[in-house]
C-alpha cells in the first residue's frame, strides 16, 4: 500500500512486463488474417449468467445468424434480430424495469441487416458488430418505427409511457454499427438511434447514413431525456441533425458530422461535455435552445466543447435567445480551429456574437465567472485567459488524449485465453481465486485474458501485472467476499492493478467489480500501473464500473438492506478506486455506483446500503477521468489528495440519499491514513469532489447533485438539501469550467468556506458557474 508515507514523486520505475510463466514472448500485435471474422464471433462461448433461475440453459451470447438473420441486404431481418433479442425471458417490453440476471451480446457477422422497423433494446444489452468488417443495418423504404434502434421504446397508446424510467436505464451499450437511413424518402422523419439513456451506457464505433437533400428529416441520434453517459468515436453524413441531444449529462469524445443541416441540436441539459469534435460542411455546428433559467423552462444549461475543428460551416455554435448580460446557458469553448467559418457564435435571427472565419479561439466563456476566494462573480461573455495544461494531458497535435475502447479487432482467436476454459466457474458461489491468480500468471503478458459471462466470487487480493489485457462478456462481473474483506480497519485491496512502482501497458474492459456483503474492508481497485514512455494512455479501464449491493447474489438487496435502515451488514465497501501516487490513468466510461435502489427487485425498491469512498486520486499523472461518475459513498465521491496534471471531464455525483440520517461520516469512521476530510455539525453530507494540495487539476464540465434528504426531496425548492458539495484548499492550483449543482447552498468551498452561492448562478433546474480558478 502507498500511502502518506510515499506520497512523494517517484524518481525512478520498474519497467514489468508482466510476462506469465507459460509465455515465450509478449503479445505485440494482432495475427488475425484479412478474412477472419472478429474473434469474438469464433471464440468459444461459454458464458453464464449466475444468478438466473436456469444459467445452464440462458444464453449470454447470441449470434443473430443463429435466430436466422441472413444479413444479405435483401431479406427483413428485423424479426431475427428482435428474437435474439428478447429470447430467454430477457427484461423488457414495459414490464420489467430493470434486471442483472439476463444480460445478453447480441452479435452481428458481417453483413447488410435489412430492418423494417425498429430493434427495441432489452436492459442489460451489448449489440457488437464485427469491429474488423462493421455490419450496416439498413432501414428500408417502407421502414416504419421511431427509430433503427431504440433504446427505451413508447407503448402505443401509452399516453407518453415507454419501457423503462429514462433516469434508470442502465447498462446498454451499442458498437461497431454502421446506419443507413438513405432508403427511406429524405421527407420522412427518420433516426438511427433513440438513446435515452442513464449511467454505463455507451455508443462507440458507429457510422449513420444520412439523406443530403436539402430540407431532409434524417437524423443521427434522438436523445431526449436521461442521466448519462458516455458516447465516442461516432460519425454522421447528412441528415437535418447528426444528433439531437437532452440529457441531465453527458460526455462525447471524437465525434465527427459531415454535411448535415445541423451537426449538434441541444435541446435541453444541465451540462454536456464535447472533447474532440470535427465539424464539416454543415449549416450549423451547434444550436442550442438557451434562456431557460428555471425548471419549468429548462433549457441548455451548460456547453463545454474541448478541442473542434470545424470547417466549411457558416455557423460554428448558435443559441436561440441573447444572453443580454446574464446567465442563460452556459458556454466555454477551448482551443476551437475554425476554417471558413464566418460566424464563430451568434443567435437566432442572424446576430453577430463572435466574429469567425479561419482563427483559432482559445477560449471563449459565455457565464459567470469567478476567482479565488472573494465570491464576487462577473459576467462575461468574450475571451479570457487559457488555463494552463500540463503537456502531459496533451496529445502530439495539443489536443487532450482520448483513447478509444481496446476491442482487439486485428487478434486472432488463439490470442486469447479464456478463464473458464482454465478451471474458473464464475458461477457466483465457487471461490475462483486461485483459479483466475493461476490465469494472469501463467499468461499475463502473452495472451489477452478473456473473462468469458458470469460472476466470479474471490475471497483474496487478485494481482494483475502491468502487461495484462482483460476483457469481459456483457459485462463479466468479480464478486469480493469472505473474512478478507471484513475489517474496515484492515482493509484489503480486491484488484490490484499493477506493483507499486511498475510501468506497462494495462487494459480492462467491460468488467464490474462487486461485493458480497458486508465486505467493509474491501477496497476494490488499487491502481498503481503507470504508462511506459511515449505511450499515453496505456494504462486504463473502458466501460467498466463498480458496482455495490443492489443486484441478486451480492446480499446487499432490498431484503437486507431496506431504506432508511442503517445495519452494519449492509457495508459494502472500504472504498472504490485508489490511484496510488506512482501511477497513471485513462478511465472512460468509469461508473462507481454505491446502489439506491434494487435493480432486481420489481418496482425498484430505495435501499440503504452503505460505502465509504468513492475514488481516491493521489496520482502524480497524467490522469484522464472521461466521462466518469461516483455516487453514493458515505465520505466522498472524488478526493484528490498531492494529485498532479489531472484532466476531469464530464464528472457527475450523487450524495447519499439517506444523509444526513446518519451524518457523515457515519456508519464509518474518518482513516486519516485515507486522507479522509474533516466532518462536522455543518459539514455532515458526502462531498462531492475535495481536492487537497493538488496541482494542474483541470475540470471541463462536472454535475454535483443532492436530491434528498433523509429519502425527502423537500429541500430541493430551496437548495438547502447540503450546503458545501465541491471543495478545494488553499494550497490547490485547479480551473473549474461548467461546473453544474442541484439541491447546493454553496457550489465551490474553498478550505471548507462557501464561496459561489448557488442562489446566484439559477440555469434551469440546475445551477451553473462558468469558470472558477486559483
Amino acid at each position: 500500500m502507498c500511502l502518506s508515507e510515499c506520497s512523494a514523486i517517484f524518481t525512478s520505475s520498474t519497467l514489468v512486463s508482466g510476462l506469465g510463466t507459460s509465455c515465450l514472448a509478449p503479445l505485440t500485435g494482432g495475427t488475425a488474417a484479412p478474412g477472419d471474422p472478429y474473434w469474438l464471433e469464433t471464440i468459444k462461448h461459454q458464458g453464464t449468467s449466475a444468478f438466473n433461475p436456469d444459467p445452464s440453459t440462458y444464453k449470454v451470447f447470441r449470434n443473430v445468424k443463429d435466430f436466422g438473420a441472413k444479413g444479405d441486404g435483401v431479406t427483413d431481418d428485423t424479426a431475427a434480430i428482435n428474437s435474439a433479442m428478447s429470447s430467454g425471458g430477457r427484461c423488457g417490453g414495459g414490464s420489467c424495469e430493470s434486471s442483472t440476471i439476463t444480460p445478453a451480446i447480441v452479435y452481428f457477422p458481417a453483413g447488410t441487416y435489412l430492418v423494417s422497423s425498429a430493434i427495441q433494446t432489452y436492459y442489460y444489452t451489448q449489440m457488437i458488430g464485427d469491429a474488423k468488417n462493421p455490419p450496416t443495418f439498413l432501414a428500408s423504404s417502407s421502414f416504419n418505427g421511431f427509430a433503427v434502434i431504440d433504446a427505451d421504446p413508447y407503448i402505443p397508446n401509452g399516453w407518453g409511457a415507454q419501457w423503462f424510467t429514462n433516469q434508470i436505464n442502465f447498462y446498454r451499450s451499442v458498437r461497431n454499427l454502421i446506419i443507413d437511413l438513405r432508403q427511406i424518402p429524405a421527407s420522412n422523419a427518420a433516426i438511427g438511434l433513440h438513446w435515452q439513456v442513464a449511467q454505463s451506457t455507451s455508443l462507440m464505433n458507429i457510422v449513420v447514413e444520412m439523406s443530403t437533400e436539402s430540407g431532409n428529416n434524417h437524423q443521427g441520434i434522438f436523445m431526449e431525456n436521461g442521466s448519462g453517459g458516455f458516447m465516442g468515436d461516432l460519425v454522421f453524413n447528412g441528415g437535418k441533425y447528426g444528433i439531437q441531444v437532452g440529457n441531465q449529462q453527458f460526455t462525447v469524445r471524437n465525434l465527427t458530422v459531415n454535411n448535415a443541416a445541423t451537426a449538434v441540436s441541444g435541446i435541453w441539459n444541465w451540462g454536456f461535455t464535447f472533447q474532440g469534435v470535427t465539424i464539416n460542411d454543415c449549416q450549423i455546428g451547434f444550436d442550442l435552445t438557451t434562456g431557460g433559467t428555471s425548471a419549468s423552462l429548462q433549457t441548455v444549461g451548460s456547453e463545454a466543447i474541448i478541442d473542434a475543428v470545424v470547417t466549411n460551416t457558416p455557423i460554428f455554435l448558435r443559441t436561440s435567445e441573447a444572453s443580454n448580460g446574464q446567465l442563460a446557458g452556459s458556454i466555454v469553448l477551448n482551443n476551437i480551429k475554425l476554417n471558413n467559418v464566418p460566424t464563430a457564435v451568434g443567435v437566432a435571427g442572424g446576430v453577430t456574437v463572435l466574429a469567425g472565419g479561419s482563427t483559432t479561439i482559445d477560449t471563449w466563456v459565455q457565464g459567470n465567472v469567478y476567482s479565488g476566494t472573494s465570491g464576487s462573480k462577473t459576467f462575461i461573455q468574450g475571451d479570457i485567459p487559457s488555463a494552463q495544461k500540463s503537456s502531459n494531458l496533451l496529445d502530439s497535435a495539443g489536443r487532450i488524449v482520448g483513447k478509444s475502447h481496446p476491442q482487439y479487432a486485428d487478434y486472432a482467436t488463439s490470442q486469447f485465453i479464456s478463464v473458464k476454459s482454465e478451471g474458473a466457474t464464475g458461477d457466483g458461489h465457487t471461490d475462483d481465486t486461485a483459479a483466475i491468480q493461476n490465469v494472469i500468471d501463467e499468461y499475463a503478458g502473452c495472451k489477452i485474458i478473456f473473462f468469458d459471462a458470469g460472476t466470479y466470487y474471490v475471497t483474496d487480493t487478485i494481482t494483475i501485472p502491468a502487461g495484462t489485457q482483460i476483457v469481459g462478456e456483457a459485462w463479466s462481473v468479480i464478486m469480493a467476499g469472505g473474512s478478507g474483506f471484513s475489517d474496515e480497519n484492515n482493509p484489503r485491496v480486491v484488484i490490484q492493478a499493477g506493483a507499486a512502482n511498475s510501468e506497462g501497458v494495462l487494459e480492462i474492459s467491460d468488467m464490474i467489480f462487486t461485493t458480497f456483503g458486508p465486505a467493509p474492508g474491501a477496497i476494490m481497485i488499487e491502481w498503481n500501473v503507470h504508462d511506459p514512455s511515449g505511450q499515453q494512455a496505456a494504462a486504463g479501464m473502458w466501460d467498466s464500473h463498480i458496482r455495490l449491493g443492489g443486484a441478486a447474489g451480492t446480499n446487499l438487496q432490498r431484503a437486507q438492506c431496506p431504506s432508511g435502515s442503517v445495519n452494519a451488514d449492509c457495508k459494502a465497501a472500504f472504498l472504490g478506486i485508489h490511484l496510488t501516487p506512482g501511477s497513471s490513468a485513462y478511465f472512460e466510461g468509469t461508473w462507481v455506483w454505491v446502489a439506491d435502489h434494487d435493480l432486481d427487485t420489481p418496482d425498484s425498491p430505495q435501499t440503504s446500503i452503505f460505502s465509504g469512498r468513492g475514488i481516491l486520486s493521489e496520482s502524480n499523472g497524467p490522469v484522464w477521468f472521461i466521462g466518469t461518475s461516483s455516487e453514493h459513498s458515505t465520505l466522498y465521491q472524488y478526493n484528490l489528495v498531492n494529485a498532479q496534471d489531472h484532466y476531469i471531464g464530464f464528472a457527475q455525483t450523487e450524495t447519499p440519499y439517506y444523509q444526513p440520517v446518519p451524518d457523515a461520516p457515519a456508519p464509518f469512521s474518518t482513516d486519516a491514513t485515507y486522507y479522509d476530510p474533516i466532518f462536522s455539525s455543518s459539514i455532515n453530507m458526502a462531498w462531492g469532489m475535495y481536492i487537497q494540495s493538488s496541482s494542474d487539476i483541470i475540470i471541463f464540465g462536472a454535475g454535483f447533485y443532492n436530491f434528498f434528504q433523509d429519502y425527502t426531496q423537500d429541500c430541493l425548492t430551496t437548495n438547502t438539501c447540503q450546503v458545501q458539495v465541491f471543495n478545494i484548499d488553499t494550497e490547490s492550483s485547479v480551473t473549474a469550467y461548467s461546473v453544474s449543482t442541484v439541491g447546493i447552498t454553496y457550489q465551490l468551498s474553498v478550505s471548507q468556506n462557501g464561496v459561489i452561492l448557488s442562489s446566484e448562478n439559477r440555469n434551469g433546474f440546475q445551477e451553473t458557474f462558468t469558470v472558477w480558478s486559483k
